[in-house]
């Protein structure tokens, strides 16, 4: 059964390279308009010109709120309304605890998780007008279960789940459905860094002896913004090869 999305306009950050990219291309190769966000705004509309089905490039530093503030409203404008909100961007700043400074600390919060508090706070206006809305956390298992040297991105993933299920009980009487996507290790740029022994001990975790896709999380997203999951909110959904069970 393909998933049909045509008449629908998403908003995916991060959405230039990477993860962020594939879920961005996949939604418009299923039929909705798709607002591409970067930090650099002529990449971003490099991008959407290459994505296609009408996609518009946006630039965007989502530590900054009064610019995430002011991407949805101007995505609202061109687009003519968000549909789906695909929190996306990221970044991180790894060190262990005792060397970990307050600026590292705070970019990343600042990045991955009050972004994604500000851009549904703008969004759901609309969505509740119109009662009617998917929003899609892309966390991490790193959330669920911490990583060594990773305490601000950890924490940051942990409280987009809280966020998730706190802002799908709010906003479910107004037909709006809010869930998360926790990935586990996928083949990205970083990835593709690792040594062939890094890459094996990894592998030799997850019982499907494989990395991710950026597509398998593409796939649950759309799975998320579809028909098929209209019974479904406040949810995790990991997609990890069953690494963390």
């Amino acid at each position: 059964m393909n998933i049909d999305l045509t008449g629908k306009n998403a908003l995916v950050t991060g959405s230039t390279r990477g993860i962020g990219r594939v879920i961005a291309t996949m939604l418009a190769a299923s039929g909705a308009r798709v607002g591409i966000v970067g930090r650099d705004a002529a990449r971003a509309a490099e991008v959407a010109a290459e994505v296609g089905g009408g996609a518009i490039g946006f630039g965007c530093d989502v530590s900054d709120p009064a610019q995430v503030v002011a991407l949805v409203e101007d995505a609202e404008r061109q687009l003519g309304s968000i549909d789906i909100l695909v929190n996306n961007a990221g970044l991180t700043r790894d060190n262990i605890m005792l060397r970990l400074k307050d600026d590292d600390w705070n970019a990343v919060i600042d990045a991955n998780l009050r972004s994604a508090f500000v851009a549904i706070r703008t969004a759901t206006r609309g969505m509740m007008k119109r009662r009617s809305g998917r929003i899609i956390n892309i966390t991490s298992v790193v959330g669920l279960i911490g990583n060594k040297g990773q305490t601000n991105y950890a924490a940051s993933k942990a409280g987009l789940i809280g966020l998730t299920k706190s802002v799908a009980k709010e906003f479910a009487s107004r037909g709006i459905l809010v869930n998360a996507i926790a990935p586990g290790f996928i083949e990205t740029d970083m990835t593709a860094k690792l040594t062939p022994e890094a890459r094996a001990a990894l592998q030799s975790q997850i019982p499907l002896e494989r990395l991710g896709s950026p597509e398998d999380i593409g796939g649950m997203v759309l799975f998320l913004c579809s028909d098929l999951a209209s019974y479904i909110t406040g949810q995790v959904l990991v997609v990890d090869g069953g690494m963390v069970m």
